[in-house]
C-alpha cells in the first residue's frame, strides 16, 4: 500500500513526479491519485498539517487491510512540527505522547516508533526542513584520506581514519582519528562528538556507512538504521535520518565539512610522522580549535562564536552516561593465566587456566567472569595487536611451577633441546617483560612453531646474537627466512668438466706452423 501521508506531502511541496516516486517508492499513478484528491477535497497545506495519518489513508481505500492499520497512527507531521518550533523537544518525548494517547489501538515500541519516523522523515524530506535550525541536525561520516601512524616497537604502519561530525547552522566541526571503521569505532566516534558539542541534536544524519545502515534486500532501495546504530539513538533521545543515496542536495554540507577537513587538518597534518593515535589525536584537536575559534569566515564571526551565542542552547542534554555497545564471548584462559580477547591479552588468577570464563566487552572495559562471579576487569587495550593487560595479584608468586602452568623453568627446559643460543634468546625475551607471564605466549610460538626446524631455529638465534638483535618471534621468523634461503642457493661444488686440456703435459709442436713477428705489423700507419 503506498503511503499517501508522505506522497500528499510532497505533492503540497511541489515536488515532481520523478521526485516523488523516487523517494517515496510508489508508482505514478498514485501520485497522479493524490494529486486528483488534493484537488477534488480543496486539501490545503494548513489542512494537512491537521489531518492523521488514518484520516489520509481513508481517502484512497483499496479494500485491502494493512498490519499499520492495527496500531495508533503516530501523528509524524505534528511531531515534525512540533521539532521546527520546540526547541526542547525530542523524539522520545513524541513516543512517550503517542503511547499515552487515547487511541485503543496497540501502538509501536520505541524501536518501531524511531524506525517509521526515519522512513517518514526520509520521504517528507525532514533534513532539507531542519538542516540549517539551530541545534536540529548533526551530520557524520568518514573521510576518505588516511594519515599513517607508524608503531615504534614493530615499525608497522597503520591507517588512522579520521571521523567528522558537524553542526551545519554554526559549522562546528568535530574530527578524531579511529584505528578502524567498524561498528565500534563508529558509535565511539558518535559518543566523543555529543560530548565535544556538550548536547544532542534532534537528528543525526550518516551518510550511508555500513556501521550505520543497510538495504532491507538486494534490489531494495529502502535504507534500514542498524540494530547497534538505533541503540545508540534511543540512549541519547535522537533519530537517525541517512542520506538518500544519490542525492547531491542532502550531501552538500556534508561535502563541505569533508573539505575543510582534508585541506585544514590533512593537510597540515600528512608530512609528518605520527607514533601513536594519541599524539595524532592532540594534533587533530589544535587543528579545530584553530578551525572552530580562530579561523573567522566571510561574515567576520568563527564557528565557535555563533555556536555559543545560537545554537548551544537549542541542543537537548547529555545523559548521565555515555552509551556503551555490550558484547559477550566465551573464552578459555591460556597456560599463562590470560584470556585472548579481540587480539589482545588479560589476566586472570592463574588459578582459572585452562577454564571457559565469560567475557563482557564494552568500549572501554573488558570484565571477566566464572559462573556469575566477576574474576577481573580491565581497561580495554587499543592499538597494536598482541598487547597485554595483567594485574600483578593474578600472578602465582614468584612464577614458581604450578601444574598446568607455564613457567620460566618450563621454557628454559624446552629450549636447552635446541641448543645454548636458543637458552639465551629465550632468557632475554623472559627477562625483558615486567610481568614475566606476559612473554610467555611469545616463547611458545617460538619454540612450537619456529621449532619445528630444530637446527635452523639454533643456528637463527645465533644469527639473532651475534647481530645484538631484539629478538621476537616476527625477527627471528624473518632471519630463519633469510637462512634457509641462502641454504637452498649455495648448493654442492660442481665437479670439473671431462674434456677440459690438462696443460701440463709437454706437447710436440715440431710441426706446426708459426708465422714470422712481421706478419703482424700494421701497415699504412
Amino acid at each position: 500500500m503506498a503511503d499517501y501521508q508522505a506522497i500528499m506531502s510532497l505533492v503540497l511541496k511541489g515536488r515532481t513526479y520523478d521526485e516523488i516516486t523516487a523517494s517515496v517508492g510508489c508508482s505514478r499513478r498514485d501520485v497522479a491519485a493524490v494529486k486528483q484528491k488534493i484537488g477534488s477535497d480543496s486539501i490545503t497545506v494548513d489542512r494537512f498539517a491537521s489531518m492523521t495519518g488514518q484520516e489520509i489513508e481513508d481517502l484512497f481505500p483499496d479494500g485491502r487491510r494493512t498490519v499499520s492499520q492495527d496500531y495508533a497512527d503516530p501523528h509524524f507531521v505534528q511531531v515534525v512540527e512540533e521539532m521546527k518550533h520546540n526547541r526542547f523537544f525530542t523524539l522520545q518525548q513524541g513516543w512517550v505522547k503517542y503511547v499515552g494517547g487515547s487511541s485503543t489501538k496497540k501502538k509501536y515500541s520505541y524501536s518501531q516508533y524511531c524506525e517509521r519516523f526515519n522512513r517518514y522523515a526520509a520521504a517528507v524530506d525532514v533534513v532539507a526542513t531542519l538542516t540549517h535550525e539551530p541545534g536540529k541536525t548533526l551530520l557524520v561520516d568518514w573521510v576518505g584520506p588516511t594519515l599513517p601512524v607508524v608503531d615504534t616497537v614493530s615499525g608497522e604502519v597503520f591507517k588512522a581514519y579520521l571521523f567528522v561530525a558537524s553542526l551545519p547552522y554554526s559549522g562546528l566541526v568535530f574530527c578524531q582519528a579511529f584505528r578502524n571503521m567498524k561498528q565500534h569505532a563508529w558509535n565511539q566516534a558518535h559518543v566523543n562528538a555529543l560530548n565535544f558539542i556538550g548536547g544532542v541534536p534532534q537528528i543525526i544524519v550518516p551518510d550511508n556507512a555500513r556501521t550505520a545502515t543497510h538495504e532491507r534486500g538486494r534490489g531494495d532501495k529502502e535504507v534500514l538504521v542498524t540494530k547497534v546504530y538505533r541503540q545508540l539513538a534511543q540512549h541519547y533521545g535522537t533519530a537517525i535520518v541517512p542520506t538518500r543515496y544519490k542525492k547531491p542536495r542532502d550531501k552538500a554540507h556534508v561535502e563541505r565539512m569533508v573539505h575543510t577537513v582534508e585541506t585544514q587538518i590533512i593537510g597540515y597534518l600528512n608530512s609528518l610522522t605520527w607514533t601513536s593515535f594519541e599524539e595524532l589525536n592532540d594534533a587533530i584537536a589544535e587543528r579545530l580549535t584553530e578551525i572552530n575559534e580562530h579561523r573567522r569566515r566571510v561574515n567576520k564571526t568563527t564557528r565557535k562564536e555563533v555556536f555559543d551565542a545560537e545554537e548551544v542552547a537549542f541542543l537537548a542534554p547529555l545523559p548521565d552516561q555515555p552509551f556503551e555497545s555490550v558484547e559477550y564471548k566465551q573464552l578459555k584462559v591460556g597456560r599463562n593465566y590470560h584470556v585472548s580477547c579481540l587480539y589482545q591479552y588479560y589476566s586472570v588468577p592463574y588459578q582459572l587456566a585452562g577454564k571457559i570464563l565469560s567475557v563482557r566487552v564494552t568500549t572501554t572495559t573488558v570484565s571477566i567472569f566464572d559462573g556469575q562471579v566477576k574474576v577481573a576487569e580491565h581497561v580495554r587495550v587499543e592499538g597494536r595487536r598482541g598487547q597485554y593487560s595483567t594485574v600483578l595479584a593474578h600472578a602465582p608468586k614468584h612464577h614458581q611451577q604450578i601444574d598446568g602452568l607455564w613457567s620460566r623453568e618450563w621454557f628454559v627446559n624446552r629450549a636447552r633441546n635446541y641448543g645454548p643460543a636458543t637458552v639465551e634468546v629465550i632468557t632475554q625475551i623472559l627477562d625483558r617483560t615486567k610481568i614475566e607471564a606476559q612473554a610467555y605466549l611469545a616463547c611458545r610460538n617460538i619454540l612450537t612453531e619456529l621449532g619445528r626446524k630444530k637446527g635452523v631455529l639454533e643456528e637463527t638465534c645465533q644469527e639473532m646474537i651475534s647481530i645484538n638483535g631484539h629478538p621476537t618471534y616476527t625477527s627471528l621468523k624473518r632471519v630463519m627466512a633469510t637462512i634457509v634461503e641462502a641454504k637452498k642457493h649455495a648448493g654442492p661444488a660442481v665437479a670439473a668438466a671431462d674434456n677440459v686440456k690438462d696443460l701440463t703435459k709437454i706437447q710436440d709442436l715440431s710441426g706446426a706452423f708459426v708465422r714470422d713477428p712481421s706478419h703482424y705489423q700494421v701497415r699504412g700507419l
